[in-house]
């Protein structure tokens, strides 16, 4: 604690009466007074010394304000610490005048608090939707390539995960399925299934959770035997209005099992304008979608492609996901989704492409989402593993670095465990 002191003339004090505690007299005719209870009767100031230790808080000297006003017009202005001496430098240090600059940056940098006061972007728990895998088992599954990453069982480990993420304010969720290998086809008509995997996780999450705000996958990827996004005609084109057809009764289905938000994954042409029609013939105009706007063919969905085991079983996805060397294309799809009714752009991958969610977040006035894929999750938790990072302070930085270019909400593998450290919990 700072020193405080205070010196209070004679005449000031006449009548008062005070505790002291070794009332001692000093060479300057001072007494050091802390605590009441004796007539002062003495022409002598005393000094009050803040930092001086004592059983219980000093109480106050009972003086007015005009009384200590009085004391400092007479002279006898309190005492205080002393200037605080030059910090030295170390021994070499070379003696230099001051550069004359007349803005210095790291002033505003000089402090956590100034640091925390200034800061411009924030993050919360509520920023974050949390993905989560489901099966049609009991058991949780361990997903080797994601360490920490589960199949949950659909109607109980998915459920407590839920739990968890709510107990730390992370109160959105996405849901992959993984589909049965004999329940998957070339039209993937299981998308659509009323009583499928998603549909039914969904109404046993509402069931006890009615605030939970639930986000599903609109794609065939999980349901198709070619593991491709769409229908696949025999010369390996991926159809596109077929597909969307059949995208359109899948985003249905989910809405009438209590989905939120449809998420339109697959970047077929005209989907989102598509599907909004679609919902709002069934009554869903409340449905959000949220479309996939900015989705890269990128080597960094590996693990989430172990998880729900949907590797093509040719090819690749380039006829219908984004060229990651592509910038000004992704306009061209932001343009597209909101002229079709879509409530939220996503941008996936999302830490390699934080110049994409810029591009978004300046050109559009719609909520921008970001999705940290599988695979950054992946390097990040190798990384911490090795001991080559600082796993948590990494992963809270790169979440932070997604919010900063512009993302609203992240959809993050790491939402609970982010959610806990930023609620000052241990891992």
């Amino acid at each position: 604690m700072a020193s405080s002191i205070v010196n209070v003339p004679f005449q000031a004090m006449k009548g008062v009466d005070c505790h002291y505690v070794g009332l001692k007299p000093s060479t300057s005719s001072k007494f050091s007074c802390v605590k009441t209870a004796i007539r002062v009767r003495s022409p002598r100031l005393f000094v009050v010394r803040a930092s001086e230790k004592h059983d219980g808080p000093i109480k106050k000297l009972g003086l007015s304000e005009a009384e200590c006003e009085a004391a400092v017009v007479a002279g006898n202005v309190p005492e205080a610490p002393p200037m605080p001496p030059k910090p030295a430098a170390p021994a070499g240090t070379p003696v230099v005048p001051s550069y004359p600059l007349s803005r210095r940056p790291r002033r505003n940098r000089k402090s956590p608090v100034l640091r925390a006061a200034f800061q411009e972007t924030q993050i919360s728990p509520a920023n974050f939707v949390y993905p989560l895998f489901i099966h049609e088992g009991e058991e949780d599954t361990p997903i080797g390539a994601m360490p920490g990453c589960y199949r949950l069982g659909w109607r109980h480990g998915l459920v407590e995960e839920v739990a968890k993420a709510r107990d730390v304010g992370v109160n959105s969720v996405v849901l992959f399925p993984k589909v049965p290998d004999a329940l998957k086809s070339p039209t993937g008509v299981e998308s659509y299934n009323d009583n499928g995997l998603v549909p039914r996780a969904i109404r046993l999450l509402k069931d006890k959770y009615p605030d939970l705000v639930i986000y599903t996958d609109v794609a065939l990827d999980p349901y198709n035997s070619d593991g491709h996004d769409g229908i696949v005609r025999e010369d390996g084109v991926i159809m596109n209005d077929e597909t969307t057809y059949q995208l359109c009764k899948q985003a249905v289905s989910q809405a009438h099992s209590g989905a939120d938000v449809v998420s339109p994954s697959d970047m077929m042409d005209g989907r989102v304008g598509a599907i909004r029609e679609a919902l709002d013939a069934e009554g869903f105009h409340h449905v959000s979608i949220m479309s996939y706007t900015a989705k890269f063919a990128s080597s960094f969905y590996g693990p989430f492609r172990e998880a729900l085991d949907s590797n093509p079983r040719f090819g690749d996805k380039k006829t219908y996901q984004m060229n990651p060397a592509n910038y000004r294309e992704a306009l061209v799809e932001t343009h597209e989704d909101e002229s079709e009714g879509a409530d939220i752009l996503l941008v996936k991958p999302g830490l390699p492409y934080l110049d994409i969610i810029r591009l978004l977040r300046d050109n559009s006035s719609l909520p921008i989402a970001a999705y940290q894929v599988s695979g950054e999750y992946s390097m990040i938790k190798a990384g911490g593993v090795l001991k080559m990072i600082d796993e948590e302070k990494v992963m809270m930085e790169s979440l932070m670095c997604l919010r900063r270019a512009g993302a609203d909400i992240i959809l993050t593998y790491f939402a609970l465990q982010a959610a806990r450290c930023l609620c000052g919990e241990k891992r």
